[in-house]
């Protein structure tokens, strides 16, 4: 009678992802390597915009000499989510998408290009100041959330460099 052991199912699991071509994208290799340093980012022209600048290149590294360049276009709006009985709004929703494309800046074809969209909520309950940077904080995690999709989605259609 087998008994039921944790570590062999999580060599099996592992033998099975080694033999499917699984290459974990920042192992020496893999295509995370192939962007690290190598994404010059559009410069930011708005808030929003110098955010998800500033959380791409927490993840990709500045360059001076970049092999892909990444453009970006923001949309965020604000609908109200909670009203109270004197009719004020309580509660927002902050929505926002950017579509992207990283294309090559030696042949300036397009590597890949999507959109990405999230929401954050912020309260604003309280005082005017306080409302204000519950605000602040919502876009700043938004623009966090969206840069997390686009560096994952980057990720995957990352060229795995030669060896």
């Amino acid at each position: 009678m087998l008994s039921f052991n944790r570590r062999h199912l999580l060599f099996l699991g592992a033998a099975a992802l080694g033999a499917c071509g699984f290459t974990p994208a920042y192992a020496p290799g893999g295509a995370g390597n192939a962007l690290q340093g190598q994404i010059e980012i559009d410069a930011p022209n708005t808030r929003a915009g110098y955010l998800l600048t500033r959380a791409l290149e927490n993840r990709f590294g500045r360059t001076s000499s970049a092999r892909y360049g990444l453009s970006y276009g923001i949309d965020i709006r604000q609908d109200s989510i909670a009203i109270s009985a004197s009719n004020v709004a309580t509660r927002f929703n902050v929505l926002g998408n950017v579509t992207y494309a990283l294309r090559d800046l030696e042949t300036g074809a397009v590597v890949t290009s999507g959109k990405v969209d999230s929401f954050t909520s912020y309260s604003a309950s309280g005082t005017p100041v306080a409302t204000l940077a519950a605000e602040r904080d919502a876009e700043t995690r938004l623009m966090n959330i969206l840069s997390e999709q686009i560096s994952t989605r980057l990720l995957a259609a990352a060229p795995t460099p030669a060896q």
